[in-house]
Protein backbone atom coordinates (compact mmCIF):
# COMPACT_ATOMS: atom_id res chain seq x y z
CA UNK A 1 0.00 0.00 0.00
CA UNK A 2 1.44 3.21 -0.66
CA UNK A 3 -0.01 6.77 -0.09
CA UNK A 4 -2.32 8.31 -2.43
CA UNK A 5 -1.29 11.62 -2.37
CA UNK A 6 2.61 11.05 -2.99
CA UNK A 7 1.66 8.78 -5.70
CA UNK A 8 -0.24 11.20 -7.25
CA UNK A 9 2.43 14.51 -6.46
CA UNK A 10 5.19 11.95 -8.48
CA UNK A 11 3.12 11.23 -10.93
CA UNK A 12 2.51 14.92 -11.38
CA UNK A 13 6.17 15.44 -11.32
CA UNK A 14 7.02 12.82 -13.95
CA UNK A 15 4.36 14.27 -16.22
CA UNK A 16 5.52 17.94 -15.35
CA UNK A 17 9.08 16.82 -16.56
CA UNK A 18 7.31 15.11 -20.01
CA UNK A 19 6.31 18.58 -21.02
CA UNK A 20 2.36 17.56 -20.49
CA UNK A 21 0.60 20.79 -20.74
CA UNK A 22 -1.68 19.84 -17.50
CA UNK A 23 0.42 17.38 -15.45
CA UNK A 24 -1.46 17.48 -11.84
CA UNK A 25 -5.12 17.87 -13.21
CA UNK A 26 -3.79 14.68 -15.83
CA UNK A 27 -2.37 12.81 -12.34
CA UNK A 28 -5.65 13.35 -10.45
CA UNK A 29 -8.00 12.26 -13.27
CA UNK A 30 -5.39 9.23 -13.99
CA UNK A 31 -5.40 8.06 -10.45
CA UNK A 32 -9.13 8.54 -10.06
CA UNK A 33 -9.78 6.43 -13.43
CA UNK A 34 -7.92 3.53 -11.93
CA UNK A 35 -9.84 3.60 -8.07
CA UNK A 36 -13.03 4.14 -9.85
CA UNK A 37 -14.00 7.62 -8.05
CA UNK A 38 -14.59 11.03 -9.34
CA UNK A 39 -11.61 13.42 -9.39
CA UNK A 40 -13.68 15.02 -6.47
CA UNK A 41 -13.49 11.88 -4.31
CA UNK A 42 -9.88 11.34 -4.67
CA UNK A 43 -9.22 13.55 -1.34
CA UNK A 44 -11.62 10.22 0.54
CA UNK A 45 -8.63 8.08 -0.69
CA UNK A 46 -6.05 7.56 1.63
CA UNK A 47 -3.84 4.59 0.63
CA UNK A 48 -3.63 2.73 -2.88
CA UNK A 49 -3.29 -1.02 -3.18
CA UNK A 50 -0.13 -2.48 -5.07
CA UNK A 51 -1.87 -3.49 -7.76
CA UNK A 52 -3.67 -0.48 -8.66
CA UNK A 53 -0.32 1.37 -8.09
CA UNK A 54 0.99 -0.97 -10.61
CA UNK A 55 -1.95 0.14 -13.27
CA UNK A 56 -2.04 3.86 -12.24
CA UNK A 57 2.32 3.56 -13.48
CA UNK A 58 1.29 2.04 -16.50
CA UNK A 59 -0.86 4.69 -17.86
CA UNK A 60 1.28 7.49 -16.58
CA UNK A 61 3.98 5.70 -18.70
CA UNK A 62 1.45 6.10 -21.77
CA UNK A 63 1.18 10.07 -20.90
CA UNK A 64 4.27 10.44 -19.82
CA UNK A 65 4.92 9.39 -23.88
CA UNK A 66 2.23 11.82 -24.58
CA UNK A 67 -0.71 8.77 -25.20
CA UNK A 68 -3.74 11.40 -24.71
CA UNK A 69 -5.21 11.30 -21.88
CA UNK A 70 -8.63 10.71 -23.42
CA UNK A 71 -7.76 7.28 -25.13
CA UNK A 72 -6.26 6.26 -21.58
CA UNK A 73 -9.57 6.63 -19.92
CA UNK A 74 -11.53 6.16 -22.74
CA UNK A 75 -13.94 9.43 -22.66
CA UNK A 76 -13.80 12.79 -23.65
CA UNK A 77 -16.11 15.20 -21.68
CA UNK A 78 -18.39 17.28 -24.08
CA UNK A 79 -20.57 20.53 -23.12
CA UNK A 80 -23.22 17.80 -20.92
CA UNK A 81 -22.49 14.61 -22.62
CA UNK A 82 -19.73 11.92 -21.87
CA UNK A 83 -17.96 10.46 -25.34
CA UNK A 84 -16.52 7.72 -26.16
CA UNK A 85 -12.57 7.93 -27.92
CA UNK A 86 -9.89 6.25 -28.67
CA UNK A 87 -7.28 5.66 -31.24
CA UNK A 88 -9.23 6.16 -34.70
CA UNK A 89 -10.86 9.48 -33.89
CA UNK A 90 -9.90 12.66 -32.70
CA UNK A 91 -10.38 14.03 -29.36
CA UNK A 92 -13.00 16.81 -29.13
CA UNK A 93 -10.86 19.92 -28.12
CA UNK A 94 -12.95 21.61 -24.76
CA UNK A 95 -12.43 25.36 -27.23
CA UNK A 96 -14.69 23.37 -29.90
CA UNK A 97 -17.54 23.39 -27.10
CA UNK A 98 -17.64 27.05 -27.72
CA UNK A 99 -18.94 26.54 -31.64
CA UNK A 100 -21.35 24.19 -29.94
CA UNK A 101 -23.12 26.42 -28.10
CA UNK A 102 -23.37 28.68 -31.09
CA UNK A 103 -24.99 26.39 -32.87
CA UNK A 104 -27.52 24.79 -30.23
CA UNK A 105 -28.11 28.54 -29.84
CA UNK A 106 -28.98 28.84 -33.30
CA UNK A 107 -30.97 26.08 -32.85
CA UNK A 108 -32.76 27.14 -30.59
CA UNK A 109 -33.94 30.61 -31.66
CA UNK A 110 -35.31 28.45 -34.55
CA UNK A 111 -37.44 26.43 -32.36
CA UNK A 112 -38.68 29.25 -30.39
CA UNK A 113 -40.65 30.79 -33.45
CA UNK A 114 -42.07 27.30 -34.04
CA UNK A 115 -39.79 25.83 -36.50
CA UNK A 116 -38.26 21.98 -35.57
CA UNK A 117 -34.96 23.25 -36.76
CA UNK A 118 -32.39 21.28 -39.14
CA UNK A 119 -28.71 21.04 -38.53
CA UNK A 120 -26.32 19.14 -39.94
CA UNK A 121 -22.73 18.49 -38.22
CA UNK A 122 -20.48 18.01 -41.45
CA UNK A 123 -16.83 16.11 -40.19
CA UNK A 124 -18.55 14.79 -37.06
CA UNK A 125 -15.70 12.97 -35.97
CA UNK A 126 -16.34 11.90 -32.57
CA UNK A 127 -19.90 12.87 -33.15
CA UNK A 128 -19.34 15.63 -30.28
CA UNK A 129 -21.38 18.14 -32.09
CA UNK A 130 -24.07 16.68 -33.09
CA UNK A 131 -24.37 14.70 -29.33
CA UNK A 132 -24.28 17.89 -27.97
CA UNK A 133 -27.21 19.36 -30.33
CA UNK A 134 -29.46 16.34 -29.91
CA UNK A 135 -29.02 16.65 -26.53
CA UNK A 136 -29.82 20.47 -25.60
CA UNK A 137 -31.99 20.97 -28.30
CA UNK A 138 -34.26 17.62 -28.27
CA UNK A 139 -36.85 18.71 -30.96
CA UNK A 140 -34.04 19.90 -33.50
CA UNK A 141 -33.53 16.86 -36.38
CA UNK A 142 -29.77 16.26 -36.36
CA UNK A 143 -27.50 15.12 -39.34
CA UNK A 144 -23.91 14.00 -39.26
CA UNK A 145 -21.61 13.05 -41.39
CA UNK A 146 -17.98 11.83 -41.53
CA UNK A 147 -15.33 10.26 -44.02
CA UNK A 148 -13.09 7.95 -41.86
CA UNK A 149 -14.43 4.83 -41.58
CA UNK A 150 -12.70 4.48 -37.70
CA UNK A 151 -13.86 7.62 -36.84
CA UNK A 152 -17.44 6.79 -38.25
CA UNK A 153 -17.43 3.89 -35.81
CA UNK A 154 -16.73 6.36 -33.07
CA UNK A 155 -19.31 8.26 -33.97
CA UNK A 156 -22.25 5.68 -34.47
CA UNK A 157 -20.81 4.58 -30.68
CA UNK A 158 -21.62 7.62 -29.19
CA UNK A 159 -24.67 8.69 -31.45
CA UNK A 160 -26.78 5.34 -31.03
CA UNK A 161 -30.34 6.21 -29.39
CA UNK A 162 -30.24 9.76 -29.68
CA UNK A 163 -31.97 9.61 -33.48
CA UNK A 164 -29.45 11.49 -35.38
CA UNK A 165 -28.83 10.71 -38.74
CA UNK A 166 -25.59 9.38 -38.81
CA UNK A 167 -23.80 8.98 -42.60
CA UNK A 168 -20.64 7.84 -43.46
CA UNK A 169 -19.23 10.03 -46.77
CA UNK A 170 -17.17 12.91 -47.97
CA UNK A 171 -18.60 15.98 -47.11
CA UNK A 172 -18.53 17.68 -50.26
CA UNK A 173 -21.48 15.66 -51.74
CA UNK A 174 -23.33 14.74 -48.33
CA UNK A 175 -26.88 15.41 -47.70
CA UNK A 176 -28.12 16.25 -51.11
CA UNK A 177 -31.84 15.47 -50.03
CA UNK A 178 -31.63 18.34 -47.77
CA UNK A 179 -30.29 20.92 -50.18
CA UNK A 180 -32.20 23.96 -49.56
CA UNK A 181 -33.78 22.84 -46.27
CA UNK A 182 -31.09 23.06 -43.49
CA UNK A 183 -31.16 25.67 -40.73
CA UNK A 184 -27.95 25.33 -39.25
CA UNK A 185 -24.35 24.00 -40.25
CA UNK A 186 -21.47 23.17 -37.58
CA UNK A 187 -18.39 22.10 -38.76
CA UNK A 188 -14.57 21.66 -36.77
CA UNK A 189 -12.52 20.79 -40.54
CA UNK A 190 -9.15 19.81 -40.57
CA UNK A 191 -7.31 23.55 -40.59
CA UNK A 192 -3.71 22.70 -39.87
CA UNK A 193 -1.46 23.48 -43.11
CA UNK A 194 0.72 20.41 -44.06
CA UNK A 195 3.72 23.26 -43.28
CA UNK A 196 2.83 23.18 -39.35
CA UNK A 197 3.88 19.82 -39.02
CA UNK A 198 6.09 20.31 -36.36
CA UNK A 199 4.47 23.13 -34.14
CA UNK A 200 1.73 20.71 -33.51
CA UNK A 201 1.40 18.88 -30.16
CA UNK A 202 2.43 15.19 -29.97
CA UNK A 203 -1.15 14.07 -28.54
CA UNK A 204 -2.78 15.60 -31.64
CA UNK A 205 0.23 15.32 -34.55
CA UNK A 206 0.71 11.49 -33.57
CA UNK A 207 -2.36 10.17 -32.05
CA UNK A 208 -5.13 12.14 -33.87
CA UNK A 209 -6.24 10.75 -37.26
CA UNK A 210 -4.15 12.77 -40.09
CA UNK A 211 -7.45 13.29 -42.05
CA UNK A 212 -8.91 15.21 -39.17
CA UNK A 213 -5.51 17.21 -38.89
CA UNK A 214 -4.25 18.40 -42.46
CA UNK A 215 -5.91 20.82 -44.97
CA UNK A 216 -3.30 21.79 -47.62
CA UNK A 217 -0.84 24.19 -47.79
CA UNK A 218 -2.47 27.08 -46.10
CA UNK A 219 -5.19 25.26 -43.84
CA UNK A 220 -7.97 26.06 -45.41
CA UNK A 221 -8.78 23.19 -48.29
CA UNK A 222 -11.57 22.03 -46.23
CA UNK A 223 -13.03 25.81 -45.51
CA UNK A 224 -13.10 26.11 -49.63
CA UNK A 225 -15.03 22.23 -49.60
CA UNK A 226 -17.20 23.42 -46.73
CA UNK A 227 -18.11 26.92 -48.33
CA UNK A 228 -19.53 25.27 -50.96
CA UNK A 229 -21.37 22.78 -48.99
CA UNK A 230 -22.92 24.70 -47.19
CA UNK A 231 -24.18 27.41 -49.32
CA UNK A 232 -25.90 23.81 -51.11
CA UNK A 233 -27.70 23.24 -47.44
CA UNK A 234 -28.71 26.25 -46.31
CA UNK A 235 -31.81 27.45 -46.70
CA UNK A 236 -31.86 31.17 -47.37
CA UNK A 237 -30.74 33.23 -44.22
CA UNK A 238 -29.98 29.91 -42.87
CA UNK A 239 -26.26 29.71 -40.60
CA UNK A 240 -22.99 28.38 -40.92
CA UNK A 241 -20.55 28.04 -37.74
CA UNK A 242 -16.43 26.33 -38.79
CA UNK A 243 -14.27 26.13 -36.44
CA UNK A 244 -10.57 27.16 -37.33
CA UNK A 245 -6.64 27.83 -36.07
CA UNK A 246 -6.12 30.99 -34.19
CA UNK A 247 -3.86 31.84 -37.00
CA UNK A 248 -6.64 32.16 -39.18
CA UNK A 249 -8.94 34.54 -37.73
CA UNK A 250 -8.19 36.79 -40.74
CA UNK A 251 -8.38 34.17 -43.74
CA UNK A 252 -10.62 31.72 -42.63
CA UNK A 253 -13.85 34.82 -43.07
CA UNK A 254 -12.14 35.36 -46.34
CA UNK A 255 -13.30 32.23 -47.94
CA UNK A 256 -16.84 33.40 -47.41
CA UNK A 257 -16.86 36.86 -47.97
CA UNK A 258 -15.04 36.28 -50.90
CA UNK A 259 -17.46 34.09 -52.75
CA UNK A 260 -20.06 37.23 -52.08
CA UNK A 261 -23.14 34.68 -50.68
CA UNK A 262 -23.14 35.15 -47.31
CA UNK A 263 -23.84 37.79 -44.96
CA UNK A 264 -22.73 38.69 -41.57
CA UNK A 265 -19.80 36.71 -41.99
CA UNK A 266 -17.73 37.37 -38.78
CA UNK A 267 -14.97 35.67 -36.26
CA UNK A 268 -15.43 34.76 -32.78
CA UNK A 269 -12.64 34.57 -29.95
CA UNK A 270 -12.61 31.02 -27.61
CA UNK A 271 -11.91 31.96 -23.94
CA UNK A 272 -8.41 32.97 -24.13
CA UNK A 273 -8.68 35.49 -26.38
CA UNK A 274 -7.93 33.71 -29.48
CA UNK A 275 -9.72 34.10 -33.03
CA UNK A 276 -11.83 30.18 -32.67
CA UNK A 277 -14.81 30.26 -35.26
CA UNK A 278 -16.21 31.71 -38.08
CA UNK A 279 -20.50 32.28 -38.76
CA UNK A 280 -21.61 33.60 -41.24
CA UNK A 281 -25.17 33.70 -43.24
CA UNK A 282 -26.52 32.84 -45.88
CA UNK A 283 -27.85 35.66 -48.41
CA UNK A 284 -31.67 35.61 -49.17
Amino acid sequence: MSHARAVQAEAARRLTAAGVASPETDAALLLAHVLGVSRGNLVLVDEVAAEQEAAYDALVRRRVAREPLQHLTGTAAFRHVELAVGPGVFVPRPETELLAGWAIEEALARAADGVRPVVVDLCTGSGAIARAVADEVPDARVHAVELDESAWAWAARNLADTGVDLRQGDMADAFSDLDGSVDVVACNPPYIPVEAWESVAPEARDHDPALALWSGQDGLDAFRVLERTAARLLRPGGVLGAEHADAQGDSAPAVFVATGRWQDVRDHRDLAGRPRFTTARLAR
